[in-house]
């Protein structure tokens, strides 16, 4: 059964379209299989064993640790994004985990010695990867660059336009996101205080152009946002 579900995640995945359906079965014999719960972790930078992962369903958050122990959200990845030693590079000085946002994830993964060899085997494959790998890095460093030149308001908003852009779902003249994040989560991701992120929203609120609720966020008129 996990064999019939593995080939067809894989074969599901934009990356993998390249291969003919032979190669994703043989893909299946090296590619891990696991399902995850709200709140489970599920990797670490540290794990002795580097693997690169791919989230079939859910989202998953990326927390980056520094050397006094405070986290800070990395990333948000969502169904079909990749994480892990994406630079196929085992880092140990970095400390980092991902967790579950959401009741269920599916996710696939590779050893990442495993996923070189596969890359040195399909050139196709590795020219797919690179360029899927080079477009998140670009976001990523955009986002820092966002954090180092505009206020917290100015993140806070450029934040909820984006998510709104990639799983806001139009009602009516309305956009509903579901939420997943806490507002704890929304602070970290634009590097401020939870306080201030509380008070922002707040204000967002009050001016009456959008809704924040523990299990979705309306937005009133994104032109007015």
């Amino acid at each position: 059964m996990y064999e019939e579900l593995k080939y067809w995640y894989l074969k599901d995945h934009k990356l993998f379209r390249t291969l003919s359906m032979a190669q994703i079965k043989q893909l299946c014999i090296i590619t891990g299989f696991k399902k995850g719960n709200k709140g489970d972790v599920i990797y670490f930078s540290s794990s002795d064993v580097p693997r690169i992962f791919f989230l079939k369903k859910g989202n998953i958050k990326i927390v980056s640790i520094d050397e006094e122990g405070n986290e800070s959200v990395k990333d948000i990845i969502q169904k079909g994004d990749l994480f892990g030693e994406l630079e196929l590079d085992s880092d140990k000085n970095s400390n980092e985990y991902a967790k579950a946002l959401t009741d269920e994830v599916i996710i696939c993964s590779f050893l990442l010695s495993d996923f070189e060899n596969l890359l040195l085997q399909n050139p196709s494959l590795a020219l797919s990867y690179t360029k899927f790998v080079g477009m998140k890095m670009k976001r990523i460093k955009n986002n820092y660059a966002n954090l180092i030149s505009k206020d917290a308001k100015t993140r806070l908003v450029s934040f909820i336009k984006e998510w709104a852009e990639r799983e806001g779902k139009q009602i009516e003249n309305r956009i509903v996101i579901e939420n997943y994040l806490t507002q704890t989560d929304i602070a970290q991701i634009i590097c401020t205080s939870r306080q201030t992120a509380t008070s922002l929203l707040n204000e967002l609120e009050e001016k009456g152009v959008m809704y924040y609720g523990r299990k979705e966020i309306i937005i009133e008129d994104i032109s007015k946002f």
